[in-house]
């Protein structure tokens, strides 16, 4: 009897994982190039109970498993592309397709994004709003007067002393043969896990990349009508499992009163 409490917690805990990953989904709704989070369900450990009956009275060989009930085992990132919205800025940079562009982390690690608004930091790199400069390094200057990113990531600069605008560099895509599992940093950054793989760098609008679009944002991809159907649909559970710990614990109290 007491099993029963213990299984339907574990649903309970689980159910709120969920919702707290589609309040954070909502909560993100209006964020540039932010991407949906997704809980996964697994069913934990089974025990032996002992074997099991057959119709006419004699035991099995079979045996009697129950399990333990269920855990949330993994929180992955959804990467359906978002809506491309046209902001007309020329720091504005959206892909259109699969990649990530390569930036450096606070800790100068390597990390991965999907674009959004770009910035030229103070050493005249081009750089994440955040700060966070693109790799490899493309150096546009502090007196740059015009930028201009092709769709398949050459990027033209002119000065204000420049007549005409000059290739400066080129912005690479990357890839991963499981992007969902991809670690998430905040600030629309990624690391790759052990089950993402390492990133494949490529060239834009080659080897199923996608294209550069300047002067574009991605939006979130978030629905707000799935997530609003996947919260009430986590509500419901969340309360079935509710249900189960009351109803243990009546029969608990009915089995406490019992009197020969």
């Amino acid at each position: 009897m007491n099993d029963s409490l213990y299984i339907a917690a574990t649903g309970m805990h689980s159910q709120q994982k969920s919702v707290d990953t589609i309040a954070h989904n909502l909560a993100n709704v209006n964020t540039p190039g932010f991407k949906k989070g997704k809980i996964n369900f697994a069913d934990m450990v089974y025990r032996q109970m002992g074997r099991a009956a057959e119709p006419d009275g004699s035991w099995s060989a079979r045996s009697m498993w129950q399990g333990s009930g269920v855990s949330a085992s993994a929180l992955l990132k959804v990467f359906t592309p978002g809506d491309l919205r046209k902001t007309e800025a020329p720091l504005d940079l959206a892909i259109q397709g699969e990649g990530f562009l390569e930036v450096s982390a606070a800790d100068g690690a390597p990390a991965y994004s999907r674009g959004g608004a770009l910035s030229v930091d103070k050493e005249g790199f081009l750089a994440t709003a955040e700060g966070h400069r693109l790799q490899p390094g493309i150096h546009v200057g502090q007196e740059m007067k015009e930028l201009l990113i092709s769709a398949d990531g050459r990027v033209m600069a002119r000065s204000r002393d420049q007549r005409e605008a000059s290739e400066v560099g080129r912005i690479e895509l990357l890839s991963f043969s499981d992007s969902s599992a991809l670690q998430a940093l905040g600030a629309n950054l990624y690391r790759p896990s052990e089950r993402s793989g390492d990133a494949i760098a490529g060239k834009p609008g080659e080897e199923g990349l996608g294209t550069l679009a300047q002067g574009f944002l991605e939006a979130s991809n978030v629905r707000l009508i799935e997530e609003m159907v996947d919260l009430m649909a986590a509500q419901r559970a969340y309360e079935s499992s509710a249900k189960v710990i009351q109803a243990s614990d009546e029969l608990l109290a009915m089995s406490n009163n019992l009197r020969k």
